[in-house]
């Protein structure tokens, strides 16, 4: 019984934080971004070679995620920016990624809810950040939702007409 649970901790552990174990199958750990609604842009290498990461770098993207409405921020989840990473190394690594969306505050998500309805999710990962909106230009969004899909990290959305793909760190699913 102690040999299990310890076996789930670690397990929940590597989940939440990867480790050096982890470092030989992560793509280099560095991003490009630039923001779709404040213009921002972000160059960050979040974690070395050794798999270890960057306490300050995770600030910066965490401070460049944060919520359009109100300026918050959070600690996105590992798992969504290593998704996110993976995902633009396959389909478009020399371009930079356009975030139209990541953390959202719970007042963000309800002022959503009320001009929108039904076309957003109630229990948005996007409130737990755990999910980023983005598109890569000049890379098809269908190549960038194939290729999510593929890599079986999460849930991916898929929204042409509003310019984006989605990505998150729940459960494998697509839409």
């Amino acid at each position: 019984m102690r040999t299990s649970f310890a076996a789930a901790m670690v397990c929940c552990a590597r989940a939440l934080w990867p480790t050096d174990v982890f470092a030989g199958r992560l793509p280099e750990g560095r991003l490009v971004l630039c923001h779709a609604h404040t213009n921002e842009r972000l160059e960050v290498t979040y974690r070395n070679d050794l798999g270890r990461y960057d306490a300050s770098a995770l600030e910066d993207l965490n401070n460049f995620m944060r919520c359009n409405y109100t300026n918050r921020t959070a600690s996105m989840d590992l798992r969504v920016i290593e998704f996110l990473n993976t995902l633009h190394k396959q389909v478009g690594g020399d371009k930079d990624i356009v975030v139209h969306s990541a953390y959202r505050s719970p007042e963000y998500q309800t002022v959503l809810i009320k001009q929108r309805g039904r076309r957003v999710a109630r229990q948005s990962f996007h409130v737990t950040a755990q999910a980023v909106d983005f598109h890569i230009p000049g890379v098809p969004l269908r190549q960038i939702r194939q290729a999510a899909l593929r890599l079986g990290q999460g849930g991916v959305g898929y929204y042409p007409r509003r310019g984006f793909v989605h990505v998150d760190c729940g459960p494998v699913r697509w839409w």
